[in-house]
C-alpha cells in the first residue's frame, strides 16, 4: 500500500514532537498507557449510554508485553478501539486528540462524567523517542474488521487491513538500537517497566498487567527426608503492577493511620512515620484532592540550596510533576504529599503546568488548610506540636521576616517562645490571654539562652511586677518582633525600651532631676569612652544593677551581633548599633565613680568608667576588644 504523509506539516513538526516537547524519554510509557486508559474509559462510558455495548468493568485491562528477542514493547488494551476513519484522523494528523473530540461530542454536561486524560493528541508520538518503528493494530468495538497503522517517523505511515480477534488496540514499539548515549534496551526489562508504571501510572483506574519473574521456594515434597534442602525456582506469572485506587481517593474514615504512614514512608523515602497527616478536597470552581504530610524531623538538606520543595502533582491519577513548587508557600516548604485534580491546565507535554488561576486557587486552599491543621495540632496534642516546632519552628520564623512581614497574619498563631513563666513554651495567644492587670505590652528580651535572659539587669523591673517575658534566644527572633510589631492589639516591646513601663508625672520629674544632677558624671563618661558610645545616660530601665548597654535607632544590639557574623559575606556585615551606656545613679558603683570625680581623682574615675563599660559589654554578650587589658585594669583597682 502507498505510504501516506502526515497532514500536520511533515518532518519539522515530527522532530519537534520527538525531541523538544518531552524532557525525559521514559515519559513515553506514561503517554501510551494513558491513551490505553482513555480507550477503556470511552468504552465504559458508552456501555452506560448505549445498550448495544455489553461489557463488564472487571474484564477491562491494559497489558504490557516486552519481547527481548523481537526487541518490541507492546501496550494492549481492550477498550473502544478505532475504525479505519478514526485511525486516519487520530494518528494521521499530529496534535489531533480523539479523546478531546470524544469529550466535545458528549457536550459539557456529560463530559465531566468521563474522566479522560488525553487532550492534546501528541502523547502517542512520544513513542518515537525510543522507537524506530511503531505499529498500531486496532479493532473498533462493534465492528468485524481490524486495521494496522505503521510508521517509522516523519516519512509517513501506512494503513492496511489486518486480523484481530478482540476489539481494542495494540501499540507495538520496535525499540531503537542502543548507542553510547542511550540504552533503549532498558525498556524491555520487566523491573524497569514496573518501576516506570509505579512512578507514573500507579493510579490509572484500570489494571495494568504484565508477566514478571518471581523467585520463590518450591513446595517441600511429602516424602522428603530430614536431610531435605529447600529448592528455589523462577516462576513467570502475570501480575497487576499498579495500585489503581489512590489512597487519597478513599474516605479518611476508611483508611488506617498505618496505611497513611506506610504510604508516606515508601513514597517519600523517610524511615520515620509522619508527624501529622492532612487530607483535604474541594469541589466547585476547582476540583482537587490532596494528601499531605508533616515530617517528624528536619530533612538533612532542608537548609541547603539543594533542597527542593513541592508536592507530587497528579492529573486524573497520572503523575504530571514530581515536585510542583507552586502549590506550596516557602513557609510550609517542609510539607510533603500529593495533589490530584482533573482541572489542571497542562502544557502540551503534560510535564509542566501552565500558571493559571486554578493553580493559585489550590495553592491558597492548601496554605489555609495546613495552617489550620497545625493550629489544631497545637491545641489537641501539645507534645507533638512542640516536636514539630523543634524541627520547623525556625523555618516559620524566617518566613515571617521575609517580604516585609507579608506572611505574619498567616504564621503568628503558630509561633512558640520560651517565657519567664516556668521556662515553658507558649504561643503569643496564650501569652496575651494571661497578661497581668495593667499590662499594656507583650514584653521580650534577647539573650543567648533562657537562663541568661532571666538574669539580665533590664529584666528585673518587669519581672518584679509579675509580668511574663518572652525569652528570645535565636538570631532571627528580634527580626520576627520587628515584623510582627503587635499581636491581638498588644504592642511588642523590648524590656530595654525606655518606654517599656508607663511613668507618672512625679516619676518623670524625678528622672529629670537625677539626669541633671548626674550630668557632670555623664559628660565625663562620654569624654572617656569617646566614639565607643553615642551617649551615656541615666537609665530608666535599671532597678538595682549598676549598668547596661542599649542602642538608639532602628538597629538593636542583637541585630549588630547578627550582622557582624555576615562581615565579608554581605554588604550589611560590620554594621554597628548606636550604643548607649545606661547608668543607675542609685547604685554603689555610680556613687564610687562620682566620689572619684568629686575628689578630682580622674585617673581612678576613668578606670571605673572602663570597668563599667566592659561590664555592660559582657552583660550584652558583646565582644571585649582586649580581654587581657581589661583583666589588668580590674586587678589594678585591687591594689
Amino acid at each position: 500500500m502507498a505510504k501516506k504523509q502526515f497532514k500536520a506539516e511533515s518532518k519539522r513538526l515530527m522532530d519537534l514532537m520527538i525531541n523538544s516537547i518531552y524532557t525525559h524519554k521514559e515519559i513515553f510509557l506514561r503517554e501510551i498507557i494513558s491513551n490505553a486508559s482513555d480507550a477503556i474509559d470511552k468504552l465504559a462510558y458508552l456501555s452506560l449510554t448505549d445498550d448495544s455495548v455489553n461489557t463488564k468493568r472487571g474484564d477491562l485491562r491494559i497489558t504490557v508485553t516486552p519481547d527481548k528477542e523481537a526487541r518490541t514493547l507492546t501496550v494492549s488494551d481492550n477498550g473502544v478501539g478505532m475504525s479505519e476513519e478514526e485511525l486516519e484522523k487520530n494518528l494521521g494528523t499530529i496534535a489531533r486528540s480523539g479523546s478531546l473530540q470524544f469529550k466535545q461530542d458528549m457536550g459539557e454536561d456529560k463530559a465531566s462524567a468521563a474522566d479522560i486524560i488525553g487532550q492534546f493528541g501528541v502523547g502517542f508520538y512520544s513513542a518515537f523517542m525510543v522507537s524506530d518503528e511503531v505499529t498500531v493494530v486496532t479493532r473498533r468495538h462493534g465492528e468485524e474488521g481490524a486495521h494496522c497503522w505503521k510508521s517509522s517517523g516523519a516519512d509517513g505511515y501506512t494503513v492496511t487491513e489486518c486480523e484481530k480477534e478482540e476489539p481494542g488496540t495494540d501499540v507495538v514499539m520496535h525499540l531503537k538500537p542502543d548507542t553510547d548515549d542511550e540504552r533503549y534496551s532498558e525498556y524491555l526489562e520487566t523491573s524497569r517497566l514496573q518501576s516506570l508504571i509505579k512512578k507514573y501510572s500507579d493510579y490509572i483506574r484500570h489494571p495494568i498487567r504484565m508477566e514478571v519473574e518471581d523467585y520463590r521456594q518450591k513446595e517441600k515434597p511429602e516424602d522428603a527426608g530430614e536431610d531435605y534442602k529447600p529448592e528455589w525456582e523462577t516462576v513467570v506469572e502475570e501480575k497487576t503492577i499498579n495500585s489503581m485506587v489512590p489512597l487519597w481517593q478513599r474516605p479518611r474514615s476508611k483508611v488506617k493511620q498505618e496505611e497513611y504512614d506506610g504510604f508516606y514512608q515508601e513514597k517519600f523515602g523517610d524511615w520515620q512515620a509522619p508527624l501529622a497527616t492532612i487530607t483535604t478536597s474541594s469541589e466547585g470552581t476547582v476540583t482537587f484532592k490532596a494528601l499531605l504530610f508533616v515530617p517528624s524531623a528536619t530533612p538533612y538538606d532542608f537548609y541547603t540550596r539543594e533542597y527542593e520543595k513541592g508536592l507530587q502533582l497528579y492529573s486524573s491519577g497520572v503523575l504530571i510533576m514530581d515536585k510542583c513548587a507552586d502549590l506550596l508557600p516557602d513557609c510550609f516548604r517542609f510539607v510533603k504529599g500529593v495533589v490530584d485534580s482533573p482541572d489542571f491546565s497542562l502544557n502540551i507535554s503534560r510535564e509542566m503546568l501552565q500558571h493559571d488561576r486554578q493553580l493559585k486557587i489550590i495553592a491558597t486552599a492548601l496554605e489555609k488548610k495546613i495552617k489550620n491543621e497545625l493550629v489544631k495540632l497545637m491545641k489537641d496534642d501539645r507534645e507533638k506540636y512542640e516536636k514539630f516546632w523543634s524541627a520547623f519552628g525556625r523555618q516559620l520564623k524566617y518566613s515571617i521576616t521575609e517580604g516585609y512581614g507579608a506572611k505574619k497574619e498567616l504564621l503568628q498563631d503558630l509561633l512558640l517562645f520560651t517565657t519567664s513563666k516556668e521556662g515553658k513554651l507558649a504561643s503569643l495567644a496564650e501569652y496575651v490571654e494571661r497578661m497581668g492587670e495593667g499590662q499594656e505590652f507583650i514584653y521580650y528580651v534577647c539573650a543567648d539562652t533562657s537562663e541568661q535572659a532571666a538574669h539580665l539587669p533590664q529584666v528585673e523591673r518587669i519581672a518584679d511586677k509579675g509580668w511574663e517575658i518572652l525569652y528570645l534566644t535565636e538570631e532571627v527572633d528580634e527580626f520576627v518582633m520587628q515584623a510582627l510589631r503587635e499581636v491581638s492589639g498588644k504592642q511588642l516591646k523590648s524590656v530595654s525600651d525606655p518606654d517599656a513601663l508607663p511613668e507618672t508625672d512625679e516619676e518623670k520629674a524625678e528622672q529629670e532631676k537625677q539626669a541633671q544632677e548626674a550630668k557632670p558624671v555623664l559628660d565625663f563618661v562620654k569624654e572617656t569612652l569617646g566614639d565607643r558610645v553615642k551617649e551615656a545616660r541615666v537609665s530608666k530601665i535599671l532597678k538595682t544593677a549598676p549598668v547596661c548597654m542599649t542602642a538608639d535607632g532602628p538597629m538593636s544590639l542583637e541585630m549588630e551581633k547578627y550582622f557582624s557574623k555576615l562581615e565579608g559575606a554581605s554588604p550589611m556585615g560590620g554594621m554597628k548599633a548606636e550604643r548607649v551606656l545606661e547608668l543607675n545613679p542609685s547604685s554603689p558603683a555610680f556613687g564610687a565613680l562620682k566620689a572619684a570625680l568629686d575628689g578630682e581623682d580622674k585617673d581612678r574615675a576613668a578606670k571605673y568608667v572602663e570597668v563599667l563599660y566592659h561590664q555592660a559589654l559582657l552583660i550584652a554578650g558583646l565582644p571585649i576588644e582586649d580581654p587581657a587589658a581589661y583583666t589588668e585594669l580590674v586587678c589594678s583597682l585591687m591594689n
